[in-house]
């Protein structure tokens, strides 16, 4: 069976520096807030051309920490696309805000900056931009419609870390930009994990103190925070992977290529693109599978020892939690049911695609 994704290659090639890395940490006696997470702070920092990283327990707890940074709350409303994981609308709805859904590009399958400005009333603070499976979001156009109607941005970069809209690093364009560092994602970790990075050293401090029970100094509480914390042994990790990162990101960004060069003239399918500007890093390769035929096509493969994943079936919208507001948006929903992410990981051989690319074929024919 080929799986969706594969880390044994990754897990191989580091083990020797990851056991010596935990060993270090353990022997250290430093498991929260050591030097390993302050180190990891800086050097992503460093990476992503900003000023302040800050590792928090999750991609979901940064959202939620950032959107009450920016003083996001109850009575508040938040724009973002419905087509995207759970988290993204849930850590609005968690600071006691609204989610309003805009409908997506049906190409890039981003948040459709055009319809953004349509969507803005009186109660919108903020937009939430998410750069799905790897693809930058338009953040010349949001960032414009944000500053014309003096509005937040908070990037949703969880699983584009590395990508690039105008050479500038996703997640450094907005007021806020959250990362998760879920194993699976192009800098992984082996638990949970996520990032908050911003510019503004004020916005910084908050997410400091409320990640740390909202406590600026020991047993001094000022204000109702949470315990998120980066685990000093993710960190560890983390640092091991991030200077492979770029060099993951441009295998990845080779087997896409290889993809649609194979899948170029087949019918019944549409492949990803890349525009002007973006940098894609392919958290995922994703196809669309037209003509009703997605379901059928992904048992097929399966049958013939070809896995693949459907992120995500039901758009945000037309989930139970958001449903009863009877919104419509037909782009997201027809993407819902034609969309298949194919395996992809950096060590991906290129008969392993071969393999996959005629399993494919052979699925759409039958």
């Amino acid at each position: 069976m080929i799986p969706a994704f594969d880390l044994s290659e990754e897990l191989s090639n580091l083990q020797g520096e990851i056991h010596s890395a935990l060993g270090s940490v353990l022997r250290s006696g430093h498991f929260i807030n050591g030097p390993s997470v302050k180190a990891l702070e800086r050097e992503l920092a460093d990476y992503l051309g900003c000023s302040h990283a800050i590792g928090v327990n999750s991609g979901t707890d940064a959202l939620v920490l950032a959107l009450r940074a920016l003083g996001v709350g109850e009575g508040d409303e938040v724009i973002t696309t419905p087509f995207t994981f759970f988290a993204t609308a849930e850590a609005v709805d968690l600071v006691e805000a609204t989610p309003v859904f805009v409908d997506i590009d049906p190409v890039t399958l981003n948040i459709d900056s055009a319809l953004v400005e349509r969507a803005i009333s009186p109660r919108t603070k903020a937009i939430i931009p998410v750069h799905l499976f790897g693809y930058p979001a338009n953040m010349t156009s949001i960032s414009a419609v944000a500053k014309a109607h003096g509005l937040h941005i908070v990037e949703d970069a969880a699983q584009a870390f590395g990508a690039q809209w105008n050479e500038k690093k996703v997640g450094t364009m907005g007021d806020v930009g959250t990362f998760s560092f879920y194993p699976t994602k192009n800098l992984g970790a082996y638990g949970d994990g996520g990032l908050v990075v911003t510019n503004d050293a004020s916005l910084a401090e908050k997410v400091r103190v409320l990640k740390d029970h909202g406590a600026s100094r020991k047993y001094f509480h000022e204000f109702i925070g949470c315990n998120s914390r980066l685990d000093e042994i993710q960190a560890a990790i983390l640092r091991i992977k991030l200077p492979h990162v770029d060099s993951w990101n441009d295998k990845r960004r080779a087997a896409a290529a290889r993809y649609s060069e194979a899948l170029s003239n087949l019918k019944g399918i549409e492949c990803p693109t890349e525009a002007a500007g973006a940098k894609h890093v392919y958290h995922q390769y994703t196809v669309r599978i037209q003509n009703g035929q997605r379901d059928a096509v992904r048992m097929r493969l399966n049958e013939m020892g070809v896995g693949s994943t459907v992120y995500y079936p039901t758009p945000l919208h037309l989930l139970p939690v958001y449903r009863a507001n009877h919104v419509r948006l037909p782009r997201a929903e027809k993407a819902a049911s034609e969309v298949l992410s194919l395996p992809i990981w950096p060590g991906i051989k290129p008969e392993t695609q071969v393999r996959v690319a005629e399993a494919l074929k052979c699925a759409l024919s039958s």
